[in-house]
């Protein structure tokens, strides 16, 4: 089981993580698995900066990890999960949007964040 470090990156989701209503991250890339644990963290002050330091650190394991790919069309899932494109708009997203504490919580503020977070190119 590996182990990771990944900062708290989007400020409205900081709290609830931190008292337990949050339980989930979205993340690019494939690194994460079941059982691996991650020390999560936020900064106090500039990061990376002299004179600076974490603050809110929190361990946690992995109990799930669903594969999506995130476009500007919507989130596709892989073949395992049948495949499909599922559109920002669709009630399930909202619903995803609304457990990752996104604000306002909905599929097409999630799709901003994600797709703000994630840089994808034009066309993607």
């Amino acid at each position: 089981m590996a182990k990771h470090k990944m900062p708290f990156t989007y400020e409205p989701k900081i709290p609830a993580v931190l008292d337990g209503r949050c339980s989930q991250s979205i993340r690019a890339g494939s690194k994460f698995n079941v059982g691996d644990s991650i020390l999560m963290y936020s900064w106090k002050g500039t990061p990376y900066s002299k004179g600076t330091s974490w603050t809110n650190r929190m361990s946690v394991e992995v109990i799930q990890v669903i594969p999506i790919i995130v476009s500007k069309a919507g989130v596709k899932f892989p073949k395992s999960y049948g495949d499909k494109i599922v559109l920002w708009a669709h009630e399930w997203i909202n619903g995803l949007a609304e457990m990752d504490f996104i604000c306002p919580p909905t599929g097409l503020a999630l799709r901003d964040v994600l797709l703000d977070y994630l840089n994808l190119p034009e066309g993607e």
